[in-house]
């Protein structure tokens, strides 16, 4: 499992009973977790100090209740600030577990740069899509890289465009756009667009501007097909995150290898992604990772 264990403002403290325990910054929540079917003493002092409880409702969805909780505050994962704000199904605006996928992505666009093979005429492009918040968008760019960010949802864009400012990259080269990734795809393939990296973190279900359906397990596969032509010739990653229960890491790398692998060679990593419980010393499990890595970058 890839493990995100390298935050100082975040940290699952404890978990059971459908429900994860976490510390925000200086705020605790607790949110529901279908992986958490266990139930196991209570004994945390957290626990009795909540500042936010999302409650489950059995008709679906849920609502929060506050306990002295800011409408918005901030926290840093390295030299990156991101601003929460608590709202619908229980999010807060940030996935910290993929965080692990962050930092593999900026260790290949660093030593990408490093190599001299790019620069101000031939900057290394990332393509983000389903980017929601900007957690990869803005690591990204932290890189060095020149970033396109894709999302249909205007609000979450704006949110991303926020974290880029308070992350001090308010002047980066990042392209913000308010789109479906799907449509946004085809135009850049007969743009004739390329890009050296690709991220994707597509939702298990959606609808698009027309009515259309997404169901990933019925799309992704074609989606990652279609992606592939954005690939540049000396293209270094495509890494693609699923939530979904069925997609798991297997069929992930099942899925880049038969698409990407056998036809450009590289090396293909799928498994799942995590978070540390810093009370118990589990891993909390938060879906899987797909990644392609050309060979020059396959240790990075």
């Amino acid at each position: 499992m890839w493990t995100a264990g390298d935050w100082k403002d975040y940290e699952v403290i404890d978990a059971s009973g459908g429900e994860k325990l976490e510390r925000w910054g200086s705020y605790i929540l607790l949110r529901p977790d279908p992986q958490v079917i266990w139930n196991t003493p209570k004994e945390h002092p957290s626990w009795k100090k909540l500042n936010g409880h999302y409650h489950r409702s059995a008709k679906g969805g849920g609502e929060w209740e506050f306990f002295d909780l800011p409408d918005e505050w901030q926290i840093s994962y390295r030299n990156l600030k991101f601003n929460l704000k608590p709202f619908s199904f229980k999010h807060t605006g940030l996935f910290p577990e993929q965080a692990v996928n962050w930092d593999w992505c900026s260790n290949i666009i660093k030593k990408a740069l490093k190599s001299g093979s790019y620069g101000p005429e031939r900057p290394f492009k990332v393509l983000n899509l389903f980017a929601y918040t900007g957690g990869a968008t803005v690591s990204a760019a932290a890189a060095g890289a020149h970033v396109v960010h894709v999302d249909a949802s205007k609000g979450m864009v704006g949110w991303a465009r926020e974290n880029a400012v308070s992350s001090g990259l308010s002047d980066a080269p990042i392209r913000w756009l308010v789109d479906d990734c799907v449509k946004f795809v085809e135009r850049e393939i007969r743009r004739g667009n390329k890009y050296d990296g690709i991220i994707m973190d597509p939702p298990s279900y959606g609808r698009g501007p027309k009515g259309e359906i997404w169901k990933i397990e019925d799309s992704v596969y074609p989606f990652i097909r279609t992606c592939t032509e954005l690939l540049s010739d000396d293209a270094a990653f495509l890494l693609i995150n699923s939530y979904t229960t069925g997609l798991q890491a297997s069929v992930l790398s099942y899925m880049l290898g038969s698409l990407i692998e056998k036809r450009r060679g590289g090396f293909v990593h799928a498994d799942e992604i995590g978070l540390p419980v810093s009370s118990n010393g589990l891993t909390l499990p938060c879906g899987a990772s797909g990644r392609w890595v050309s060979s020059d970058f396959n240790n990075a």
